[in-house]
């Protein structure tokens, strides 16, 4: 029993305030698909709370205008990184250049994602099948591999993918997507063995959400997904924050493993 509290007192030191838990300050976190939608909030949630952040995505000049909004707003340190995390040797490269930038990454998270569109599963032909595996799977496990080496070798660290309800309530139309998010369930609880008691690796499972692809939702679209859902409706971009919050954070230091659904009550 001794030991079971002397460990505890180790890994989550007691705060003045229950709300010291949720302080990021003096860390650094990385966010893949960081420059918009729900990346781009939880980029700006970390900062608010103190962290420095690396912003990763396909379009650098995205990147570079919210850093520099970051900077200015929060009076952090904000990293602006092109990769297209599909390429295994652009994961490495982001990995490196954040260490090599700050010394160490605290906070992950596996953000970027991708689900295009196909008339049928007989037209799904093997270039498409393979991108959506790269940009949902293969790239996030490399990352997520040599990020949590490092954060094991600091003795400290969080990870945090982002999956779908596809992952769950597949759908003919997201079929290749779905088993890509699916390989995140695996991958959260797999790696939260693998790297523990160190490093906490966790998933939230989010449903439809308003973010710049739902503008192309019809209102017959949004009817038909409020109508589905317990609360009436989608989420806000901004309400992915108190889950990646609690993930990052040492609120949640007695949770790994987990799969977080968010999805308002999606039936």
């Amino acid at each position: 029993m001794g030991l079971l509290v002397e460990n505890a007192v180790a890994y989550a030191p007691a705060m003045d305030s229950p709300l010291d838990c949720f302080d990021l300050t003096g860390r650094t976190a990385v966010v893949t698909g960081g420059s918009r939608g729900l990346g781009k909030e939880m980029v700006n949630a970390f900062a608010a709370q103190g962290a420095n952040v690396v912003i990763a995505s396909r379009k650098l000049e995205n990147c570079e205008a919210l850093a520099t909004e970051v900077e200015e707003r929060f009076g952090v340190r904000a990293l602006p990184v092109e990769c297209h995390i599909g390429y295994w040797e652009q994961a490495e490269a982001l990995a490196e250049r954040a260490i090599t930038e700050f010394g160490r990454v605290d906070v992950l998270v596996n953000n970027a994602g991708m689900s295009p569109l196909y008339p049928s599963l007989d037209a799904i032909d093997e270039a498409l099948y393979d991108k959506v595996m790269e940009v949902n799977l293969k790239g996030t496990f490399r990352l997520s591999v040599l990020m949590a080496e490092h954060m094991k070798a600091n003795g400290k660290g969080s990870i945090i993918s982002v999956s779908s309800t596809a992952a769950v309530k597949p759908t003919p139309g997201e079929v290749v997507y779905g088993l890509a998010k699916a390989g995140l369930h695996n991958m959260t609880e797999s790696f939260s063995k693998a790297y523990g008691p160190e490093v906490r690796v966790n998933c939230i499972q989010p449903g439809p959400f308003l973010t710049d692809i739902s503008k192309a939702w019809s209102d017959e679209a949004l009817e038909h997904i409020g109508n589905g859902i317990s609360l009436g409706r989608a989420g806000e971009p901004h309400e992915i924050v108190g889950a990646a919050l609690y993930f990052a954070s040492d609120a949640s230091s007695f949770t790994t493993g987990a799969i977080l659904r968010m999805d308002g009550g999606l039936g």
